[in-house]
């Protein structure tokens, strides 16, 4: 079969990963959905093999075996030497002639704008920003944990519920209604049984992030606790944004701050809010918006910008995914 693709684009995330083979002319050949992508856990060759289900089914539904360009957008990608690492596992498959790889917060930013220009914050399990400009400067964090400076997220969030929620119990700390509100979620009646149950593995720990939500509705409710530590995410997003527009000059033009990940995308009023104010006072241009497009639009727009297709490709590509 010939080369009659232009681009694979992946959308490769912790839990789930979208592939899109794409045509030159901007026609959506095939999609697939595969499974999470997590070098960390499983290695990269077994990582990969995950993407290579999701391809294959995709190259199948297009009727080729390859691409010109393969756009990748990965989780754990956190480093240049982790992107570099992984382009060598993905030209390895023989996919496509040339390859990109980039952290999966940049599939976020540019399906959210109409040319590779503005920051992207995203918070979901983690937390993470990433900016770019047209002619090809980027700003980014490792994004790697506490290490690296880095708080929030569900798991960050979670965690400091817990925390606070433990302390008010015992005494330590100041009284907070998520000493009840967190251990009530998994049908507990204190702090002590929750603790005890995550602690022996009574309570899967992946089911940490369940209570992300439940902290937002506390917050909601009024608790002061509660409500600090979402006032306290505002501040990490926008710290993040604004870093990332003074590192590429965009500080004082109008430039939009895309907001992506399952926390920022659930509206949270209280969290809404207060990061909004704080945007307008740190950087009165910048323009904040929500993300909603599926990110894989992301990374097969980038790839089409490597490829260097016009304007009407990119809009029939971006019909396609925001029907």
């Amino acid at each position: 079969m010939g080369l009659t693709a232009s681009v694979l684009a992946i959308d490769a995330g912790n839990s789930k990963t979208d592939v899109a083979v794409v045509a030159a002319d901007g026609n959506v050949l095939a999609t697939a959905r595969g499974g999470g992508f997590r070098p960390p856990a499983v290695g990269v060759e077994t990582a990969v093999d995950v993407l290579a289900d999701a391809v294959g089914r995709a190259f199948a539904e297009a009727g080729v075996t390859s691409v010109a360009h393969v756009s990748a957008c990965l989780a754990n990608a956190d480093l240049p030497v982790e992107e570099e690492q992984l382009a060598a596992a993905l030209h390895a498959r023989a996919w496509g002639t040339t390859v990109e790889v980039r952290n999966d917060t940049f599939a976020v930013l540019r399906a959210g704008v109409a040319e590779p220009r503005g920051v992207a914050v995203v918070c979901g399990a983690g937390i993470n920003c990433v900016g770019m400009r047209p002619d090809g400067r980027t700003a980014r964090f490792p994004a790697i944990g506490r290490i690296s400076g880095d708080w929030g997220g569900g798991w960050g969030l979670a965690e400091e519920a817990l925390w606070f929620a433990a302390r008010a119990e015992d005494g330590r700390g100041e009284p907070t209604a998520l000493a009840r509100t967190l251990p009530g979620h998994f049908g507990l009646e204190s702090m002590y049984a929750l603790i005890e149950a995550l602690h022996l593995d009574h309570v899967d720990q992946e089911r940490r992030h369940e209570l992300t939500p439940v902290l937002f509705a506390t917050a909601a409710g009024g608790d002061p606790i509660a409500r600090s530590i979402v006032e306290r995410l505002a501040e990490e997003v926008v710290a993040m944004a604004a870093v990332a527009l003074t590192r590429l000059g965009l500080l004082g033009e109008r430039t939009p701050v895309l907001l992506g990940g399952s926390v920022l995308a659930a509206r949270h009023p209280q969290l809404d809010a207060a990061l909004r104010e704080r945007l307008s006072a740190r950087a009165p241009k910048a323009v904040p918006r929500v993300v909603t497009a599926r990110p894989v639009l992301g990374a097969a727009l980038l790839g089409l910008d490597h490829v260097g297709a016009p304007a009407e490709v990119q809009e029939r590509v971006r019909a396609h995914f925001e029907r």
